[in-house]
């Protein structure tokens, strides 16, 4: 029998019953290799009972050799081979409109075999759960697809968006599954597959020291993540005295500070010199 490490954290104890399927570190945990949950979500979203989900997997990054890449929170892959990109947001500027784009886009980057033909591309959706109704029409979903203005038809790439309304609550499939997107207590969810879920992290050991261990590991990047900050930091201060000292180039500040030359100059343009 598993048993709940014993020098769990209280504040640990306290945030895992707290944490809500809208929150991406909870969302990414409890659909890992979840097909069960994820193939629920898609039915309801497009009102298939027929589409079967195939694949499942989170926090998968694509990375990119000319610019910035990108860290999904769950990808899918249904019975047809279409792809889905399954991301909760609850900031309405997480799901902004050019984030959907590049999305979209490099999901196409990762799909794409070397020397395949462009046909060859599978149908792709990007799918953002959002907290708010960051679109104000009252709209449960809100699609999003490309047409040809001339003639009104679609573009027809394969490429889709979709927006779900987290603030929609009503006595429909959807309204009952945005609830339980926003539930705290397992035994009150509407779908027994993502009660059942939820409590496994919530309240069964094994699932609750897999939650502490992943905190352990995030709070530790973010450590790390506010070291590197302050060492940036401190080159900056750094490099802004030596230029007021005015007796190096802006080169040897960069190497002398480590801070690329784009960042000296722009320091440098602040300060005037």
């Amino acid at each position: 029998m598993s048993i709940i490490k014993k020098d769990i954290p209280a504040e640990y104890r306290v945030l895992i019953q707290k944490l809500r399927l809208i929150d991406d570190t909870f969302f990414n945990v409890c659909f890992d290799n979840y097909t069960e949950g994820m193939q629920l979500l898609l039915r309801i979203f497009f009102d298939r009972d027929d589409l079967v989900v195939r694949r499942v997997v989170t926090q998968q990054s694509a990375d990119n050799l000319y610019g910035r890449g990108v860290r999904f929170d769950v990808l899918a892959e249904d019975s047809e081979g279409k792809l889905y990109d399954c991301e909760v947001q609850r900031a309405n500027e997480g799901a902004a409109a050019r984030r959907a784009r590049y999305n979209s886009s490099m999901m196409d980057s990762r799909a794409l075999a070397k020397g395949a033909e462009f046909a060859a591309l599978p149908e792709t959706w990007v799918i953002f759960i959002t907290e708010n109704d960051i679109y104000q029409a009252g709209c449960p979903l809100y699609h999003v697809e490309r047409i040809v203005q001339e003639t009104q038809r679609p573009f027809d790439d394969g490429a889709h968006i979709l927006y779900v309304n987290g603030a929609n609550r009503d006595d429909t499939p959807l309204g009952r599954l945005m609830q339980d997107f926003f539930c705290e207590r397992p035994e009150q969810m509407n779908y027994a597959e993502l009660a059942k879920r939820a409590d496994y992290f919530k309240a069964e050991a094994e699932g609750v020291n897999a939650m502490c261990e992943l905190m352990e590991k995030f709070g530790e990047k973010k450590m790390e993540e506010g070291r590197a900050e302050g060492r940036i930091e401190s080159a900056r201060r750094t490099a802004t005295a030596l230029l007021a000292l005015g007796k190096l180039t802006l080169s040897q500040i960069a190497e002398a500070t480590e801070l690329s030359q784009e960042e000296v100059k722009r320091l440098a343009g602040s300060l005037g010199a």
